[in-house]
């Protein structure tokens, strides 16, 4: 994966701005369960108030909590709060506000921020605890009446205890020290809740609207935030598919840039099929990769570890919980990566070996069909078929039964809170809501794990499939453009000479072509023939440079064709391989490929030079007739007849036709000759031709002999100086042919 990083840099921003999206799509999805915990906790159990800091209190209240504080804290408390009576400036309002003023003054919390909220809060929940056990009859420690002291009937508890020294009666303070070290202050703030809110119905306050309010407040507080997750999260997924899609597009532009400067020695290196799927398949995985790294790789840690703070938060007695299960999806994501990697390796080598098969199946479809072997065809792809499907399914299999085992663990760590949450709640040193958002918190960590899970499984598959990419474009081209190239004169005249070129394939160890040395000169027709793996089509592939010399030079008018740019030495060149090669769309487009700019009148001669008038004027849409991929809707002979109009089209210099005359009847061929000879005078032409009767009016005739330039002259010459030539004439034509 490492090896196609650069491909991801021109997104870079992209990602950043993504990640930045991740993390507030985490804080979002890490909010909830709190806000869960606020509803219940706060809006169910405590009735919606929030702390013991209550925005009114009765002044009788107020007297008697403050009971329960040193001078210092009471004065730090009253400092907060402004005593309403019936002497205040803004006693109407007051009472409009509250009723119960106009019976008892009370006591209103100032409008600003206090300072040291924690501290108040603390304070006056310890005093509200401690008032309302006394209230309700309960005697908290360290209350205790002197010895032989009795409270006599119908007294007031608080004025009573107001006649007790400031010490004991701070000693009551001391047991809820105590809770507050084992359960924690929320607890007492949950305690002190309680008498808050009977105070506040003392007072006449709705409490239970304030309960639904709160419950809707911070309801619709959860819809905004799942909101902006969701919106993170569709953007999240928006510049994922954007970065892979357009690092997909940059592999395969940089993989069909490669290919198209392979020289046929590159090509040998990897099959067809190989090459499609590296460019298809491959990428594709890198792509979905990609979109998995951005919107899994890099969320799974933000929610993993900060679900693990919140959840500490929450509880960390219950810690040991969350570690258990992390230890458990470790183990689980080391077994499947161990046994998943190997296969992942093998599958894309086994959809290669398919899409040969299927590939050859399809080229060779009508020798199938003549050879009666259409069974042992699909037994062959079956087998290949079945290697891939094994293989995948195997794979499936592994991912699929990590699932239930997922499934397993995330309910039995549920079991574990609820038990373990059940128990602190008894104990009251837990809420109920503080367990539900542990639970929410703990499924988000198994979950981030879940993705991480998920991406080991992918990541393995797409490195494969990279390795394989990174072949490709690792590959340098035998065949390249000289640093400082030289240029063709405008004048030039396509005079093509080799001077004793060599050569052999790559890993070969003798030369297939030795010390070949001719030349052809313009307004002449030069023919190769030589029997079959002589090296014909690899002479006449080196010129355009398909193939470089191992030794020697070949010049054209006088300049190296190393010593030019590719592109410049095949504009003077037109091309007509061995197989005739048409593409899918129209007669006119295949013919325009040689000049796109051509009008309908050169392209009407060119194809009248090539004999290619007599099937396309008898075709109903006659330029405009539809070819279909590969050309199979046209025969060899009409492929090649076409093949040729194309290149007569490009009016190059030189025109070389390998063999290119082979599916054409006597009749058209001599017809195509003479006009060839007519329309192309001034060109240099060099053919490889099989048949003697196709090449004997040539100017010049070469003959290889494995490899070597056995004879080299005219039809009559050769016939009386060269054996192999004279051995191929009269296997091919009669006595009176020969003349």
């Amino acid at each position: 994966m490492l090896k196609l990083i650069k491909y991801i840099k021109p997104y870079l921003w992209l990602i950043i701005l993504a990640v930045g999206l991740l993390f507030v799509q985490a804080i979002s999805e890490l909010a909830l369960p709190d806000y869960m915990s606020k509803i219940v906790n706060t809006g169910i159990q405590q009735g919606g108030i929030e702390n013991a800091i209550s925005k009114v209190i009765r002044k009788n209240t107020m007297d008697n909590i403050t009971l329960f504080m040193s001078e210092n804290d009471k004065e730090k408390i009253l400092q907060y709060y402004s005593l309403i009576d019936n002497n205040s400036n803004n006693y109407d309002t007051y009472l409009e506000k509250y009723p119960i003023v106009e019976n008892e003054p009370i006591y209103v919390l100032k409008e600003g921020e206090i300072e040291n909220f924690d501290e108040v809060n603390l304070t006056l929940g310890k005093a509200f605890m401690i008032y309302s056990e006394i209230k309700n009859g309960r005697t908290p420690e360290g209350s205790e009446f002197p010895e032989g002291m009795t409270l006599p009937e119908n007294v007031d508890v608080f004025a009573f205890l107001r006649l007790m020294p400031e010490e004991q009666r701070l000693n009551m303070l001391s047991y809820i020290d105590d809770t507050i070290a084992v359960l924690g202050e929320s607890m007492v703030n949950q305690s002190a809740v309680v008498a808050v809110k009977d105070e506040l119905e003392a007072i006449g306050i709705d409490t239970a609207k304030i309960e639904t309010d709160y419950i809707i407040k911070t309801g619709l507080l959860m819809i905004l935030i799942t909101l902006l997750s969701a919106a993170s999260t569709i953007m999240v997924g928006f510049l994922a598919a954007k970065v892979a899609a357009g690092s997909a597009r940059d592999i395969r532009r940089d993989i069909f840039s490669k290919v198209e400067n392979f020289s046929n020695s590159e090509f040998a290196e990897f099959s067809t099929a190989s090459l499609i799927t590296r460019t298809t398949n491959d990428v594709t995985q890198i792509m979905l990769v990609i979109v998995m790294i951005i919107r899994m790789v890099f969320y799974a840690p933000i929610l993993g570890v900060g679900g693990v703070l919140r959840a500490l938060e929450k509880s960390a007695s219950m810690s040991w919980i969350i570690a258990l299960a992390v230890i458990i999806l470790l183990g689980l994501v080391a077994v499947v990566f161990a046994i998943a990697l190997p296969k992942f390796k093998k599958i894309q080598k086994l959809i290669d070996r398919l899409n040969l098969v299927t590939r050859e199946n399809l080229s060779g479809l009508m020798v199938v069909r003549a050879f009666n072997t259409q069974k042992f065809e699909e037994e062959r792809f079956d087998e290949a078929n079945r290697d891939v499907t094994k293989t995948n399914l195997f794979i499936n299999r592994v991912m699929v039964s990590m699932m239930p085992i997922m499934m397993f663990v995330m309910n039995g760590v549920t079991l574990l809170i609820v038990w373990n949450g059940a128990h602190q709640i008894a104990d009251s040193s837990m809420q109920v809501g503080d367990m539900m958002a542990f639970i929410q918190y703990a499924m988000q960590i198994i979950f981030s794990f879940l993705m991480m899970t998920i991406m080991f499984i992918m990541i393995p598959r797409a490195s494969v499939s990279a390795g394989r990419i990174a072949e490709v474009l690792k590959v340098e081209p035998q065949i390249k453009d000289p640093e400082n190239p030289k240029k063709f004169s405008k004048d030039a005249s396509g005079e093509i000479e080799f001077k004793n070129v060599c050569y052999k394939f790559p890993g070969a160890e003798e030369n297939i072509l030795k010390n070949i040395s001719f030349k052809a000169v313009p307004g002449q027709t030069t023919a190769i023939i030589g029997s079959t793996g002589s090296g014909k089509s690899t002479l006449i592939n080196m010129i355009p440079r398909f193939y470089d010399t191992c030794e020697g030079q070949i010049l054209i008018d006088g300049i190296d064709v190393r010593d030019v740019t590719q592109h410049d030495l095949r504009e003077r060149i037109g091309y007509v391989p061995q197989k005739g090669i048409l593409f899918s769309g129209t007669i006119e487009s295949n013919l325009k490929y040689a000049d796109e700019n051509a009008t309908q009148e050169e392209i009407e001669k060119a194809a009248e030079i090539a004999q290619a008038t007599e099937f396309i004027d008898k075709s109903p849409k006659g330029y405009e007739t539809q070819i279909s991929q590969g050309g199979t809707n046209v025969s060899g002979g009409q492929k090649q007849r076409l093949s040729i109009a194309r290149a007569l089209l490009k009016k190059p210099k030189i025109y070389l036709f390998d063999d290119s005359f082979s599916a054409l009847d006597f009749k058209t061929d001599a017809a195509l000759r003479q006009k060839l000879k007519k329309e192309t005078g001034d060109s240099t032409k060099i053919i490889v031709g099989q048949r003697v009767a196709s090449i004997k009016n040539a100017d010049k005739i070469l003959v290889l002999e494995e490899g070597e330039l056995v004879g080299i002259g005219k039809h009559e010459e050769l016939l009386k100086s060269c054996e192999t030539y004279r051995e191929i004439a009269t296997s091919q034509l009669s006595e009176e042919e020969l003349l």
